[in-house]
C-alpha cells in the first residue's frame, strides 16, 4: 500500500508539471496571437478573400483583419441575431439584435455583414431597411470567424429570420439560396455617424488570458505533492513501525 501510494503521488507530480508547462506554452501562443491581432488591426484594409479561396479558409488566422468588399446589400433578407449589448460604444444598449445582412459580391458569392446593433423595440424596422445602403457599394469592415451554436442554443426562427449566433452556414439556410455560396466568415462594420442605427463599431477585441495563473496553480500542486508524500512517509507513527 505504501509503495502504491508513493507511486501515485510521484505520477501526480509529473502530471502537474506537464500541465503547468502546457499552460506556459498556451500563454506564449496567446501572447503571440494578441501581438499579431494588434498589428493586424493597424494595417490598411485588404481585399476580401475571393470565392475560390473560401474552401478550407482559416478565418481564425484572419480574425479582426480589416477587409474591403464591393457588392450589394439584400436588406429584404436581413437576419436579426439576438444579443444584449453592455457598455456599447454608442447610445444604444441593452437587449436587442445584430442586423446581419447578406452582401452579394460583384465577383460572386455572398458575405453576411453585421451592420450593427439595434434595440429590441425597433428590430422589425430593420428587417427590410429602406434607409440602408442601396445599389453597388464598397464597404470596409472587420473579418470575423463564425460563432458556433452550443448544445443549449435554441434553433433559429427561420420564419421571422431570427437567430442566436453569427454562423454563416446556419444563416445561409434562412435566406434566398440564389445568394449562395456564402463565405465561411462574416464582416463587422465600423461605427457610422453618431446616433445612427444600426449601431456599428461594437466589435469586442479581447482575449481571455488566464494561462499564467493556471500554470502557477499546477506548478504549485507539483511542489506541494512531493512535500505531502514526504510528510506522510516520515510521520512519527510510520517511523516506529
Amino acid at each position: 500500500m505504501t509503495w502504491t501510494f508513493a507511486i501515485i503521488m510521484v505520477v501526480l507530480t509529473g502530471v502537474f508539471i506537464w500541465l503547468g508547462t502546457w499552460q506556459m506554452e498556451r500563454l506564449a501562443e496567446k501572447e503571440a496571437l494578441v501581438a499579431a491581432v494588434a498589428e493586424r488591426i493597424d494595417t490598411p484594409a485588404v481585399a476580401l478573400p475571393a470565392q475560390a479561396e473560401w474552401a478550407g479558409f482559416d478565418a481564425d488566422a484572419h480574425n479582426f483583419e480589416a477587409v474591403s468588399l464591393t457588392g450589394t446589400f439584400h436588406h429584404d433578407q436581413a437576419i436579426a441575431i439576438f444579443t444584449s449589448l453592455v457598455d456599447g460604444n454608442g447610445p444604444a444598449s441593452g437587449p436587442g439584435y445584430w442586423i446581419v445582412t447578406p452582401f452579394a459580391l460583384e465577383g460572386g458569392g455572398s458575405v453576411f455583414v453585421n451592420r450593427g446593433f439595434v434595440p429590441q423595440a425597433v428590430q422589425p424596422d430593420f428587417m427590410n431597411d429602406p434607409a440602408g445602403p442601396q445599389g453597388v457599394v464598397t464597404i470596409t469592415g472587420m473579418l470575423r470567424p463564425p460563432e458556433h451554436a452550443g448544445a443549449f442554443v435554441p434553433e433559429a426562427n427561420a420564419r421571422d429570420r431570427i437567430d442566436w449566433v453569427r454562423d454563416p452556414q446556419r444563416l445561409g439556410e434562412m435566406v434566398d439560396p440564389a445568394l449562395a455560396p456564402f463565405a465561411p466568415f462574416y464582416v463587422d462594420l465600423p461605427a457610422g455617424p453618431a446616433g445612427t442605427l444600426p449601431q456599428g463599431g461594437e466589435t469586442v477585441i479581447s482575449f481571455p488570458n488566464n494561462h499564467l495563473g493556471y500554470a502557477l496553480t499546477w506548478y504549485g500542486f507539483a511542489i506541494i505533492t512531493p512535500i505531502m508524500l514526504a510528510v506522510w512517509l516520515w510521520r512519527p507513527g510510520r517511523r516506529r513501525r
